[in-house]
């Protein structure tokens, strides 16, 4: 038994974290809302500004990222595995990056007009930003909260097959409408970054169910 374990065992429960793993989710969320909106914005400043206030919202979140390293440094007792913290905690860093990038895409691109499905799937990552932070206010009591959890992990995962679908659906639609080669790269460019935070945040809720598994 690693000694982190251990003294897990008997020490009370360093909470420390906890509320920085919150505000992490919080910025996620706050993120994921504006992707949501800019999909469904054609205005080109517009675009531009919601993407801009996706960085600082990414900015914020590299900061409290690093108070999680720094407070994992000089931490005696930690709630979990220290590895298992680094790596929740800089899973939700890319999380918090990749919905930046596919902001950014929107304002580099430019594409023309509403993309329905584009916002279909930005609407899944929004779900999965609030079950990320649902799962998050649920860390203090991992062994309590353990079903739930997992329930939590369960519909993302199910989010992530969603997206998977809509993401096929979307790219053999535009390969066989769109006959503007510009705005096809556009749209698989987008339609891409998309599916990729998808997939990642499948990697975050399994990152989560190895933490629920370790502590049941």
């Amino acid at each position: 038994m690693k000694l982190d374990n251990f003294l897990q065992l008997f020490v009370v429960k360093e909470k420390r974290f906890f509320p920085l793993f919150i505000k992490q989710s919080e910025l996620i969320l706050q993120g994921a809302k504006l992707l949501v909106e800019i999909t469904h914005e054609t205005d080109q400043e517009k675009r531009n500004s919601i993407a801009h206030s996706v960085k600082e919202l990414e900015s914020a979140c590299d900061k409290v990222t690093d108070k999680i390293l720094d407070e994992l440094i000089v931490a005696f007792v930690t709630p979990f595995d220290r590895e298992d913290i680094h790596t929740i905690a800089s899973m939700m860093d890319t999380f918090m990056d990749c919905l930046h990038d596919c902001a950014k895409k929107f304002s580099i691109y430019q594409p023309k007009g509403e993309e329905p499905k584009l916002s279909e799937i930005a609407g899944c990552l929004l779900k999965d930003a609030e079950y990320v932070n649902q799962a998050t206010l649920l860390f203090d009591s991992l062994r309590k909260n353990s079903k739930e959890l997992d329930a939590i992990c369960d519909n993302i995962k199910e989010d992530e097959h969603i997206v998977d679908d809509l993401y096929e659906s979307y790219m053999s639609h535009i390969f066989q409408n769109e006959s503007d080669l510009v705005e096809l790269v556009k749209k698989k460019n987008i339609v891409e970054a998309l599916e990729e935070t998808s997939d990642h945040t499948k990697q975050l809720s399994d990152a989560i169910r190895t933490v629920i598994v370790k502590m049941s």
